[in-house]
């Protein structure tokens, strides 16, 4: 096939290059480099099967040649208000990506009768008052709020796929991605787990905000692409979620990553964040990806947290 990946230089869009390429699929990328890196591609600059467009999806989106398939991953995702590469700090652009570009990647899917995949969010459930998460779960976000550009951004994505599918018989896919790390994550992206390497590999404390006993559950990108690959093969068009069902605390998770890096310099504990909504709780229900995919994580936590740590020392250096 020939697809194409918007925000295809970013952490998740870069290794689902990797993966389609080693499929040998020929593989279009279209980033605007906001939030992607051109280094998480560049090992890939001069196939003939790999092609980079430096381009925001925001605007109409043209493509040389016709395309099989479209996967729409490009979105900043960090939370994270100090980050530069977070969508507080990207509002507008965060709306207008999972808006406009939504609709003008679907454009180019109707375009080529091609299947489109969007990557969507377990943000759509906001601050859950369900345990774990079910697709069917409505969830309960304010539209207003701090994390509103993201969270309804993802929303207005899901809607408008839907539409699509529904009203033009477009083949799509819908994947509700929850927490995600590995190498290629930005040193400075803000989310927990950079955050959390980057402070235990400087030997400073790790900041906990509140009593850290907010939980989330992290899936290892390796089983992420295996996932979103399997999704983009099957034939199921109903939102599914993506993601690992292994729920723990922060501060846990704090404590973990001090002992696998050996830091001495403990927890830093702060007042929490009022302003930031940030979810109490996050935990995927994965029955449906067990169903229709065949699928659950396989690499473990340490496992995975040991191949990022070691990712981020050699890019520190």
């Amino acid at each position: 096939m020939r697809v194409l990946v918007t925000g295809g230089a970013g952490f998740i869009g870069s290794h689902m290059c990797d993966r389609l390429l080693k499929e040998d699929h020929e593989v279009v990328v279209v980033d605007n480099l906001v939030t992607g890196r051109i280094e998480n591609i560049a090992h890939l600059s001069g196939r003939s099967d790999f092609h980079f467009i430096k381009h925001d999806v925001s605007n109409f989106i043209f493509i040389p040649g016709d395309v099989d398939c479209v996967l729409h991953l490009a979105s900043p995702a960090s939370p994270n208000p100090t980050s530069p590469y977070g969508y507080p700090q990207l509002p507008i652009q965060t709306l207008k990506v999972g808006a406009l570009g939504t609709h003008n990647a679907l454009g180019v899917a109707r375009a080529f009768n091609a299947r489109f995949l969007l990557a969507s969010t377990s943000e759509v459930y906001g601050d859950p008052q369900e345990h774990p998460q079910r697709e069917q779960y409505r969830g309960f976000v304010d539209p207003i709020g701090p994390r509103s550009v993201y969270d309804e951004a993802k929303r207005f994505a899901e809607a408008i796929t839907m539409a699509y599918m529904r009203y033009h018989d477009l083949d799509t896919r819908i994947a509700r991605i929850f927490n995600t790390f590995g190498p290629r994550m930005r040193l400075d992206d803000g989310r927990v787990i950079p955050n959390f390497i980057v402070q235990a590999l400087d030997r400073k404390p790790l900041t906990v905000y509140g009593d850290g006993l907010q939980t989330r559950s992290f899936c290892y990108i390796d089983d992420m692409v295996e996932a979103l690959y399997r999704l983009l093969k099957s034939d199921f068009n109903e939102p599914i979620n993506l993601g690992n069902p292994k729920e723990m605390t922060i501060l846990s998770l704090a404590n973990l990553i001090n002992e696998m890096t050996d830091n001495p310099a403990g927890i830093e504990v702060l007042p929490e964040r009022r302003d930031s909504e940030d979810p109490q709780r996050r935990e995927p229900d994965i029955t449906r990806a067990k169903e229709k995919l065949d699928w659950e994580p396989k690499t473990s936590l340490e496992d995975g947290l040991m191949k990022t740590i070691e990712n981020f020392k050699t890019r520190m250096q």
